[in-house]
């Protein structure tokens, strides 16, 4: 790979940490106020932060990280992608949280465990499924 593909590749994982860096924070804030300060269960918090996280991610990654021209002619496959994706990472986010949950892990850390192995799993998700642009040659 040209030392612009690898220049491309680096700086598009840089705006991806962006988007999912909001994405963790937004979350986390929301979660610690429905958690902490209103009581509510664990999952209902998790997932109003999810909610808030994924919209600002979702915008990030499709018109900043993973953008490009030919992804327009796309938008409802991208938009469906999206949904699916990270429906399915829902399960497995609440899998990691809940297990660690029951071990004697709070949820506030088991965060950051999950936030761990999403890094890489998201990226390779958007990258080759989610925002795949057949026609793009970087």
């Amino acid at each position: 790979m040209p030392l612009s593909k690898h220049r491309h590749r680096l700086i598009q994982f840089g705006q991806f940490m962006v988007g999912g860096g909001l994405y963790f924070c937004s979350g986390y804030a929301i979660f610690a106020i429905c958690y902490s300060w209103l009581h509510w269960q664990w999952w209902q918090a998790k997932l109003a932060g999810d909610i808030i996280g994924w919209t600002l991610n979702y915008i990030v990654q499709r018109y900043w990280a993973f953008q490009t021209s030919e992804l327009k002619k796309h938008e409802n496959r991208n938009r469906l992608r999206y949904i699916v994706f990270s429906a399915f990472n829902l399960l497995l986010d609440y899998l990691i949280i809940g297990g660690l949950r029951q071990v004697g892990i709070t949820p506030y850390v088991g965060m950051f465990v999950a936030a761990g192995f999403f890094t890489v799993w998201n990226y390779i998700g958007y990258r080759y499924w989610v925002f795949r642009e057949e026609y793009n040659k970087t």
